[in-house]
């Protein structure tokens, strides 16, 4: 409990904002390893389930790299890397915070999806996306999961938070 007082020392309600965007990282985190294992049950690696044609389909794929594939074959790299950038977080969460609830939410949702992306590296050897965004057959997105989305949406809310938040008086950005 102590490593948790340490992360949100503050008044009643920053430690309610704080188990608040624990919650909603956890849900992030639950709903990405439950998609996971439910378009494995339901769907061959490669398969394409068209949902909206020629714009969404679900395709279960799996990817040995980040995004976009990179680094791909590198899991134990990446598996560090994102281990190092979660430690790095929890040493630094009051200053990334600062006092900000709109910031606790984007912290614990990037944490979230290092999380769910890290865990299908140690399980499965590989990340599970499933999501395929395309115009026709002309370009394709590349496949991603819930994972994939805390991160981005978590990144969004922070830089959103960062520029347009005022700094306190006598400080500058």
């Amino acid at each position: 409990m102590a490593f948790f007082d340490r992360l949100a020392s503050g008044s009643r309600r920053e430690k309610r904002t704080f188990a608040l965007a624990i919650f909603v990282g956890g849900a992030a985190l639950l709903l990405d390893g439950a998609t996971k294992i439910f378009f494995e049950r339901h769907l061959h690696l490669g398969e394409r389930i068209p949902v909206l044609p020629g714009w969404f389909d679900l395709t279960l794929v799996r990817n040995t790299g980040a995004a976009w594939s990179l680094f791909a074959g590198h899991g134990s790299w990446l598996l560090i890397v994102a281990l190092v950038m979660a430690a790095a977080i929890f040493r630094y969460f009051r200053a990334l915070t600062e006092n900000c609830p709109e910031r606790y939410y984007a912290v614990w949702l990037i944490l979230a999806g290092i999380a769910g992306n890290s865990i299908d590296r140690l399980w499965r050897g590989a990340v599970v996306d499933f999501l395929s965004f395309h115009y026709f057959d002309a370009y394709y997105y590349p496949v991603f999961n819930v994972a994939d989305i805390a991160i981005c949406v978590g990144t969004g809310i922070y830089l959103f938070s960062t520029f347009c938040r005022k700094s306190p008086p006598g400080e500058e950005k």
